[in-house]
């Protein structure tokens, strides 16, 4: 049998200590959250056009060729001519991207075990099954 009412501000309450979570979790973040994007992008689908990179952050070209460019600067991404279109730019992930990403990604893991350290045992049990309730929430609103 389902619980009968989750309210508006039941819902609330939980937008608001997710957020408070999530910058929580940045807050170990050595990098820029647009360039780590960006990064995790690459790793999730492999080289993308400068465009392609726009689009899915939503951001103009111009912003995003500004942050590619910074991200090649420090050796995380490789850029060069698409072979079929040479106008266009490719960027990749390097190892040295992928080396900083895979940081900054246990860095923030390593954040969040420390913090539940703090938690009773039936806290952590708890906290265990939040992914799939989350993901649930996440699927079930598409």
């Amino acid at each position: 049998m389902k619980d009968a009412h989750y309210s508006v501000a039941d819902a609330e309450q939980l937008r608001v200590v997710v957020g408070r979570f999530v910058r929580g979790v940045r807050s170990v973040d050595t990098m820029p959250a647009g360039q780590a994007t960006v990064l995790g992008h690459l790793r999730r689908d492999g080289p993308l056009a400068i465009v392609a990179l726009a689009d899915r952050e939503r951001v103009r070209h111009q912003t995003m060729a500004r942050t590619v460019r910074l991200l090649a600067d420090q050796g995380l991404v490789d850029v060069a001519a698409d072979t079929s279109d040479k106008r266009r730019v490719v960027v990749a992930l390097s190892a040295e991207g992928s080396a900083r990403l895979d940081d900054e990604r246990t860095s923030r893991a390593a954040w969040i075990a420390r913090a539940a350290q703090e938690l009773t045992d039936q806290e952590r049990t708890v906290l265990k099954r939040l992914p799939a309730v989350l993901e649930k929430l996440i699927v079930g609103d598409g």
